[in-house]
């Protein structure tokens, strides 16, 4: 691309994600930060809603309709389910590039996002089109993209987690039973009041949700049976643990026969050795999620328990970070030819 700056606008700025993004775009050598939406918040200065950001964003938030996102290269969407769908035709007609980090344009199955997320599909012409965006999985496309659905945050962990096992050359693990026991931190419920959200609700708490059905199985179910290349049988069960940020999901695979000698720790290795922000660690070793806290980087570590036909694999990430806004920043260093690694080389925070 030319040296000139891609121009920016975030829709939806007030949430999570949204300042996520302005932090990591505010310090992007390639950006410059156009407009920031919020209907709610329209005149108000950004940095006086977050003040992390006094001397890095100027900007106050807007309207949609005063923000002129038609001016934008790229616009990502920090907003609700339904609301990139909604806008994205127009703004394609002036070549403007998307990033969705709501569901919009992940799955392409839309009777299944109708069913989950109980809103019919607005342009599925644009979703045909759209690109999954986990660039460790389908970078070449993603380089090609008008329109990026940007992956959620339990199925970065978990697809990133079984990609080397189901993407071998020979069947290595029973694909009709893999279990995904999964965690997160409240931040992952978005900026909003509700009774579970509230401290004195989430403090001094663990507990599970969504085992009878979870919007993000369908998703990582569709993107598994893409690259088995065959259907995926897979339990899906989330837990929130009483933390702001972070993710760790413990996979669980059963070893086929012929497969009892391979050696996953250097499967695992070969497959992501030449990716900046997936780090396989040393054989025995047990990642924790504050080692990854403020960082795009995702940690893997993979054990065999006693020596036995099980396959478990720990996963862990910040979920507002590589499992959102810094992946959308990754994405979109791909869409405009920039090193992927661009504005995304932050070391994790400790303590």
């Amino acid at each position: 691309m030319s040296t000139s700056r891609i121009k920016v606008g975030i829709v939806g700025g007030t949430g999570y994600t949204g300042v996520e993004l302005l932090r990591l775009l505010s310090q992007h050598p390639g950006v410059q930060l156009h407009a920031i939406t919020s209907r709610k918040e329209s005149g108000l200065p950004v940095a006086d809603m977050y003040p992390n950001l006094r001397g890095h964003v100027s900007l106050c938030f807007q309207t949609p309709e005063d923000a002129a996102l038609d001016q934008c290269d790229v616009v990502f969407f920090a907003t609700p389910h339904g609301v990139a769908m909604q806008q994205a035709p127009a703004l394609l007609q002036h070549d403007v590039r998307i990033i969705d980090l709501a569901a919009d344009f992940r799955l392409q199955d839309t009777d299944a996002f109708e069913h989950w997320y109980k809103m019919p599909h607005s342009c599925p012409a644009v979703l045909r089109d759209a690109v999954y965006g986990l660039p460790e999985l389908d970078r070449d496309r993603i380089r090609q993209a008008r329109v990026v659905g940007n992956p959620g945050c339990y199925p970065t962990t978990v697809l990133l987690g079984l990609a080397p096992v189901l993407q071998a050359a020979q069947p290595l693990v029973d694909v009709g039973h893999i279990i995904a026991d999964s965690k997160s931190g409240v931040s992952g419920a978005g900026r909003k009041a509700q009774v579970g959200s509230l401290y004195a609700e989430a403090g001094d708490n663990f507990s599970a949700y969504g085992v009878a059905g979870h919007r993000h199985h369908p998703e990582i179910a569709e993107c598994l049976t893409r690259i088995a290349g065959t259907p995926v049988g897979l339990t899906f069960v989330p837990h929130l643990v009483p933390m702001i940020r972070g993710m760790f999901s413990t996979l669980y695979l059963r070893i086929l026969p012929d497969a009892l000698d391979t050696d996953f720790q250097a499967l695992y290795e070969n497959r992501y050795a030449n990716e900046p922000f997936v780090d396989v660690m040393p054989a025995g070793s047990l990642p924790q999620t504050r080692s990854v806290r403020a960082s795009n980087m995702l940690r893997i570590a993979v054990h065999r328990p006693a020596g036995s036909d099980t396959l478990v694999v720990l996963v862990v990430q910040d979920n507002l970070v590589k499992g959102a806004a810094g992946q959308a920043v990754q994405n979109m260093n791909l869409m405009f030819g920039l090193p992927e690694t661009t504005g995304l080389q932050q070391v994790a925070i400790l303590p």
